[in-house]
C-alpha cells in the first residue's frame, strides 16, 4: 500500500504531475481571493468587525488590525503569483498541454518535472506553516523590500519561512522552465517544425526561457535576503542598522525588478498563445499573421528584461536612464499591438462560436487590453511619478497581470478539460463564470483605477483617516460588493467542477473540433505515452474552412497528422 501511495505521488508522468499542480493552485487560488475579500472588506468598512473571524482575532472580536491588514497584502500577493497563477499556467496547463502539443511521449527530463512539483509543493507547505509561528506570517509586502524584510522591521519565523518558499518555488520553476525549453527544442515529433507548433507552445516556450533567464535573479536576491535575516550579513542593509559601511538596499530593488517585469510576460505569454490559438478556432479561420503573431511574442520576451527600471522612477533613478528606460517600456507595447491587431483580424468576418473557451479568450483579451492603455500613463516619467504610489498601479497591474492571467488560466481549463479527464463539463455554467468573471473583474479594478486617479494611495489601512479621500468610501464600497460577487461566481466553477468529475457524462473525443495533436492522436484521457504511435506532423495547427478539406472529408477541420485522401493541403 505504502509503495503504491509513493508511486502515486512521486509521478513521472507528465499529466499526473499537472494534476498535482492544478489541484495544489486551485488550494492557493482559494487561499489568495479569500485574502483579498478581507482587504476589500477593511477598505469599505475600515475597523468593523468581519462576520465570522471572532475566532481568527479575539482580541479585536474579529476586526482587522493594522498588523493583520499589513500580513492579508503581503500574503495575497505573495500567495497570487507564486502559489496559484503561476503554476496554474505552467505547472498544470503547461505540463498537460506542451508534450502532446508537439508530439512527445513526455518531457525530456520527467524527473525533473516531479522533483519541480514538489519543490513547489514544500514551498507551499511553508507558507501554510508561517500561519502557525510566533508573531505570525509575513509582514513586509509582496516585494519583500529591504530594510522592512529584515529582523529589525519584521522579527520572527514567519517571514523567513516566507524568504524560504520563495527559493523553493523559484527551483520549481526554474525546473520547468528548463525541461520546456529542451523538451520543445529536441523532443517535437517528426514533422513538428517551428512553423507548425501551436502559438500556445510558442507562449509557454518563450515563457519558459523567461523563467531560466530571471528566475535565478530572483532567487539569488531573495538567497542574500535570507542571509542578512539569518546569517548577520548585510548585503541590503545600510544606514543606523548597519555596522561596518553595511549594503545597500537599493540593489534588491533593482534584482527583484529585473525579475518581477519580466514575470509579467511570464505570466501573459502562455496566455497570449492560448488567445491566438482559441481565437483562431472558433472563428473557423486560419491565425491570421501566424508568424507575426509568434514574431511579436520573441521581441517581447526579448525586451522584457530591457524594461524594468520603469519600476523605479520614484527610486532615485538617474534622469538619463529613466527617459532610456521610458523610452524601452513604450516601445515594448508595439509588438503587442501587432499581435492584438492579428487576433481582430482572424476574428474579422469569421465563423465565430462563442463556446467557454473563446468567451474566455475574448474576455482576456478585453482586459488585457484595458490593462495595457492604462499602463502607458505608468511607463512615461511624468505620469508615472504622482500615480505610482496609488492605486491607479494596483488597478493596472491587477487588470494586466492577475485578470488576464486568471481568465487565460479558465480558458485553457475549459478547452483542455475534457483531454486531461475525459468528461464534459456543463458549457452553460462555463460560460455564466467567465463572463461574471470578466464583467466583475472590470468592476473591481476599474474602481481601482478611479480611486487611484482620485488620489487615493495603497496599502492605507483606513484611507478615510484623510479628509480628501472620504468622498471615496461609496466608490470603495461599490467596488467591495463586486469583489464579493466575484468570490461567489467562482463557486460557478466549482459546482460544475465537482457535478463533472462525479457524474459528469463522457467527453467527446474532440468536442472542439480541432486539428492539433492532442485531439486527433491521442485517447481522452492520454494514455501513459501519450500515442500509440508517435505521429507524423504534416501542417500546420489551423487547417480550418478550406474548400478543399470540406469537400474531400466533409468538415471544416483537419488533423496535423492526417494525410488527405487526395493529398496536398498543407
Amino acid at each position: 500500500m505504502r509503495a503504491g501511495w509513493v508511486r502515486a505521488l512521486w509521478t513521472t508522468d507528465h499529466k499526473q504531475v499537472a494534476r498535482q499542480y492544478l489541484w495544489g493552485g486551485f488550494g492557493f487560488l482559494l487561499l489568495g481571493g479569500l485574502l483579498a475579500l478581507l482587504i476589500r472588506w477593511q477598505w469599505a468598512w475600515p475597523g468593523q468587525p468581519v462576520p465570522g473571524l471572532a475566532w481568527a482575532l479575539p482580541e479585536s472580536r474579529g476586526a482587522l488590525t493594522p498588523p493583520a491588514y499589513t500580513v492579508l497584502f503581503t500574503l495575497h500577493g505573495l500567495v497570487m503569483i507564486f502559489f496559484a497563477v503561476t503554476p496554474l499556467l505552467f505547472g498544470a496547463l503547461g505540463h498537460f498541454v506542451l508534450p502532446l502539443a508537439i508530439g512527445a511521449r513526455g518531457f525530456a527530463f520527467p524527473r525533473l518535472s516531479a522533483a519541480g512539483f514538489w519543490a513547489y509543493a514544500v514551498g507551499g507547505a511553508l507558507v501554510l506553516a508561517s500561519f502557525a509561528v510566533r508573531l505570525g506570517p509575513a509582514s513586509a509586502g509582496w516585494t519583500s523590500y529591504p530594510p522592512l524584510a529584515t529582523p529589525a522591521f519584521t522579527p520572527g519565523v514567519g517571514q523567513t519561512l516566507m524568504t524560504v518558499a520563495i527559493l523553493c518555488v523559484g527551483v520549481s520553476a526554474f525546473s520547468y522552465g528548463l525541461n520546456f525549453v529542451v523538451t520543445v527544442v529536441r523532443c517535437r515529433a517528426p514533422g513538428m517544425t517551428w512553423g507548425r507548433m501551436p502559438l500556445v507552445v510558442w507562449g509557454l516556450f518563450y515563457g519558459a526561457v523567461l523563467n531560466v533567464l530571471f528566475v535565478p535573479v530572483l532567487a539569488a536576491a531573495t538567497l542574500l535576503l535570507l542571509l542578512d535575516r539569518v546569517a548577520g550579513t548585510q548585503f541590503f542593509i545600510a544606514g543606523a542598522a548597519a555596522v561596518g559601511g553595511g549594503g545597500d538596499p537599493i540593489v534588491y530593488q533593482h534584482l527583484f525588478w529585473l525579475f518581477g517585469h519580466p514575470e509579467v510576460y511570464i505570466l501573459i505569454l502562455p496566455a497570449w498563445g492560448m488567445v491566438g490559438d482559441f481565437v483562431a478556432y472558433f472563428s473557423r479561420k486560419p491565425a491570421h499573421g501566424y508568424r507575426l503573431t509568434a514574431g511579436a511574442m520573441g521581441a517581447v520576451t526579448a525586451m522584457s528584461g530591457l524594461v524594468y527600471a520603469h519600476h523605479l522612477f520614484t527610486s532615485g533613478l538617474s534622469p538619463v536612464l529613466g527617459r532610456a528606460f521610458m523610452v524601452l517600456t513604450l516601445l515594448i507595447s508595439l509588438p503587442a499591438e501587432v499581435m492584438f491587431l492579428n487576433w481582430l483580424m482572424t476574428l474579422w468576418r469569421g465563423s465565430v462560436r462563442l463556446t467557454s473557451p473563446m468567451l474566455g479568450a475574448l474576455a482576456t483579451m478585453i482586459v488585457f487590453g484595458l490593462g495595457g492603455i492604462t499602463g502607458l500613463v505608468l511607463g512615461a516619467v511624468a505620469t508615472d511619478v504622482p500615480l505610482h504610489g496609488t492605486m491607479w498601479v494596483v488597478g493596472h497591474f491587477h487588470l494586466t497581470m492577475g485578470a488576464a492571467s486568471f481568465l487565460a488560466v479558465f480558458a485553457g481549463l475549459y478547452f483542455w478539460f475534457p483531454k486531461m479527464y475525459g468528461r464534459a463539463l456543463h458549457e452553460g455554467l462555463a460560460k455564466a463564470h467567465v463572463l461574471s468573471s470578466a464583467v466583475l473583474f472590470v468592476g473591481v479594478f476599474g474602481g481601482q483605477l478611479a480611486a487611484g486617479y482620485a488620489g487615493q494611495l495603497r496599502r492605507l489601512y483606513d484611507p478615510y483617516q484623510y479628509t480628501y479621500l472620504k468622498p471615496l468610501l461609496p466608490l470603495n464600497q461599490w467596488t467591495t460588493a463586486c469583489a464579493f460577487l466575484l468570490g461567489a461566481s467562482q463557486l460557478l466553477f466549482v459546482g460544475n467542477l465537482v457535478w463533472t468529475l462525479w457524474r459528469g457524462r463522457a467527453a467527446e473525443p474532440n468536442p472542439w473540433n480541432v486539428g492539433t495533436l492532442e485531439w486527433t492522436c491521442a485517447a481522452s484521457p492520454p494514455a501513459p505515452d501519450n500515442f500509440a504511435t508517435v505521429p507524423v506532423v504534416l501542417r500546420g495547427p489551423h487547417v480550418l474552412s478550406q474548400p478543399d478539406v470540406q469537400q474531400q472529408l466533409g468538415r471544416d477541420w483537419m488533423g496535423q497528422a492526417e494525410v488527405a485522401p487526395l493529398g496536398g493541403t498543407e
